[in-house]
């Protein structure tokens, strides 16, 4: 399993090199002083219910606003189908901060990503979309079917194994086939595939066009369970310590926003990435999720996401909360 992932981090590398920013492309000017000042911050992100506090600040225009006085002039953000893309694009040097699942950024810390967890987007938000032949009781019913998630490392993929061998399901005896979110609900659509692990908004979309029912959510899998976080490279840590304070402070304040103006977030949300507002909303009143931005509250689970991907065969030692976390900006944020 390492090695399929060495193999596919390279090729997805090649594939998403000219869908981003590269590396000299992130401005970078010299102050009165003669110090090197950033001047355009690049963001990752991906097209879920999830990250919408993401969007809500590029909608309101709070990173630009909010990070002028650090000499940010430009930001850009770049959409990823899922987070495992999104980390290599990151480790290729093209992304500054990403809005990912907590899962993607443990292999890829272990493959020498240098990034800390430095805030918390949201917890669970995932189901588990059957067609609607197909009958569901327990765990035991998906031996023989095939599965479509996200490809190994991400969120989805790491929740959906540890679930069937918590419930005594062999993994071999599920075909879990790698694919992304838009191709996932067309193979449901078309009956290629007998059911698909994703988050939200997908489930929802998938349910009001008739094309399955969601039987379990992931917030029951795995109770309280990480999903997406906040990832800011270790060049922006150690060199602009205080630009990651306002970074997490816009973060704080879009993700408030998200909570207390949910019609409008959904709006935003619909604008951004062309889903009906209707399926959109359906998916705000059906998920399991929640938005939050402590990083606290994501220790646990991401610590043992580390222990399912070292028990997978996909890290080669188990990482710390010290190699995942750097909870000093928001502990300082949270603190003002």
């Amino acid at each position: 399993m390492k090695k399929t992932i060495v193999i596919l981090t390279v090729l997805l590398l090649a594939a998403f090199s000219g869908c981003v920013e590269s590396p000299e492309e992130n401005a970078v000017k010299e102050n009165e002083t003669g110090d090197a000042t950033m001047t355009y911050l690049r963001i990752g992100y991906q097209p879920s219910t999830h990250q919408i506090a993401e969007m809500v600040a590029m909608e309101k225009g709070w990173w630009k606003e909010d990070l002028a006085e650090f000499g940010i002039t430009k930001v850009s953000d770049s959409e990823f189908p899922s987070g495992p893309p999104e980390m290599v694009a990151m480790m290729g040097g093209h992304l500054d901060i990403a809005y990912v699942g907590a899962a993607p950024p443990i292999t890829a810390i272990a493959q020498g990503l240098d990034a800390k967890i430095v805030a918390a987007v949201q917890t669970q938000g995932s189901d588990l979309v059957l067609r609607p032949a197909i009958n569901y009781t327990t765990p035991s019913d998906l031996s023989g079917l095939t599965i479509a998630t996200f490809p190994p490392g991400s969120i989805q993929d790491t929740v959906l194994r540890k679930f069937l061998i918590d419930n005594n399901v062999r993994t071999g005896d599920v075909v879990i086939k790698e694919m992304g979110p838009g191709d996932a609900m067309t193979a449901i659509t078309a009956g290629a595939v007998d059911g698909v692990f994703l988050p939200h908004p997908y489930p929802a979309v998938i349910e009001m066009e008739g094309n399955g029912r969601s039987v379990v959510s992931s917030g029951e899998m795995w109770p309280d369970h990480a999903c997406c976080c906040l990832l800011v490279s270790g060049e922006l840590i150690r060199e602009h310590p205080e630009m990651v304070k306002q970074i997490i402070r816009t973060h704080i304040k879009a993700t408030e926003y998200l909570k207390g103006n949910q019609n409008e977030s959904a709006e935003t949300f619909a604008n951004k990435t062309g889903y009906d507002l209707d399926k959109v909303k359906h998916s705000f009143e059906t998920w399991d999720g929640e938005w939050i931005s402590d990083p606290h509250l994501e220790i646990n689970s991401t610590l043992e996401f580390a222990k399912v991907h070292y028990d997978l065969g996909n890290i080669d030692t188990m990482l710390t909360e010290e190699d995942l976390f750097d909870m000093r900006f928001y502990d300082a944020v949270a603190g003002e």
